[in-house]
């Protein structure tokens, strides 16, 4: 495999390529764009063996791939922020349809005001549109993310659609090393030629799909989706332990632990803060004190399990958020709390690096500090704490 040194955005494009990808939807927007120009270079320069389709919007953009999809093709597209949430409508139509795209999702925020920095706004009101969430620490988690989520899309106990996501500029657009796999062994990861695992549309045989379901049948409907996530879990780790043999990374499933083992108080985080927590964890540890760092991989399915597990030995448990449901809290924090029902340990949220501002190792460390504090009193001054934000007081 070469290492070259790429951006997020460049490293899903070649994950894209070498997954044998046959159709790719594309409309640009910042700061997704480049995902779509790459792999726009890879079929002009006849690396690339894919139908590129230029359309006119983001829905289009999903509505095609779906329809490829739905065609028998291996289907890829790539979105953020605003059109993200113009393809709202289709992302439901993706999951109904049991269609196994993989699209990546360069995490931005929604306006208003504008602003085309990181944030978690864009993928967190798609939560509950049936797709496969899991969000990625690295560039090389990027482009592993994109080969394994055609593993686990297409497997045909899941058989729903799978979004990638990066966080805006701070991987999409920064470089860093990236083993970038060649054709023949994801190749051999997926399974050979691409064939799908449902009824196609074929001229030659005639089908309705996605006709009107009354309220007879609907409910089973639901309740499908629901079992093809449920069973998404198994499907995840065993695509993950498959990948690990062969690429030698291992992603350990839902989530990751990071020195979890004693800890008396764990932080969770998300996307790209994960790195700079794993230092503060470090440095932390250094000085004796008992904090440990799980990082959320995916947001559905939901780790339930995996986090009572990890809570049941600690005396304060903090959520960090790169969002916020208005007049609730952070999302994951909400998720955490309904996963956590039941608990005793008291719980922290804190939001911060909203808009892309900056999450330091002195903002982890005053998470850190916090949940320390939390851990020897019992009680949280706060549970939702907003970390650097003019006006408004942290504690």
């Amino acid at each position: 495999m070469p290492t070259r040194v790429v951006t997020g955005n460049y490293a899903a494009a070649w994950a894209a390529m070498v997954s044998k990808v046959q159709v790719v939807a594309a409309y640009p927007i910042t700061p997704q764009t480049f995902i779509v120009e790459h792999i726009s270079e890879f079929v002009n320069d006849g690396i690339m063996d894919a139908q590129f389709i230029e359309v006119e919007s983001e829905h289009t953009a999903m509505s095609a791939t779906v329809s490829a999809s739905a065609a028998g093709a291996r289907a890829f597209t790539a979105t953020s922020s605003q059109g993200l949430a113009l393809m709202h409508e289709i992302l439901f139509c993706a999951s109904g349809l049991r269609v196994p795209i993989v699209m990546a999702v360069v995490n931005r925020t929604l306006s208003a005001p504008l602003n085309i920095w990181c944030e978690h706004s864009d993928i967190m009101p798609e939560r509950d549109s049936g797709w496969l969430i899991v969000f990625c620490e690295s560039n090389q988690e990027v482009h592993d993310m994109v080969i394994q989520g055609f593993k686990i899309a297409e497997d045909e106990r899941v058989q729903l659609p799978v979004a990638v996501n990066l966080d805006a500029f701070i991987l999409s657009h920064s470089v860093e090393p990236v083993d970038l796999a060649e054709e023949k062994p994801v190749d051999e990861f997926l399974g050979g030629k691409y064939v799908p695992k449902s009824s196609v549309l074929d001229p030659n045989k005639p089908m309705a799909i996605g006709h009107a379901a009354p309220p007879d049948y609907m409910q089973e409907s639901r309740w499908l989706l629901h079992d093809a996530a449920e069973k998404s879990r198994k499907v995840i780790l065993e695509v993950n332990k498959e990948f690990a043999k062969k690429f030698g990374r291992d992603y350990k499933g839902l989530i990751e632990e990071y020195r979890t083992e004693d800890a008396e108080v764990v932080l969770m985080t998300v996307g790209t803060v994960t790195g700079t927590a794993r230092d503060v964890v470090d440095a932390y540890r250094e000085q004796g004190k008992k904090v440990g760092l799980v990082k959320l991989r995916f947001l559905r399915p939901y780790p339930t399990e995996e986090l009572k597990k990890v809570v049941l030995k600690v005396k304060a448990f903090g959520v960090y958020d790169r969002a916020v449901s208005f007049g609730v809290s952070g999302p994951q924090y909400i998720e955490a709390k309904s996963a956590l029902y039941g608990m005793t340990v008291p719980m922290v949220n804190f939001i911060a690096g909203l808009g892309g501002r900056d999450v330091t190792t002195k903002d982890v460390s005053k998470m850190f500090d916090a949940l320390l504090d939390v851990a020897k009193t019992g009680k949280a001054k706060k549970n939702v704490v907003w970390l650097n934000t003019r006006g408004v007081n942290e504690w």
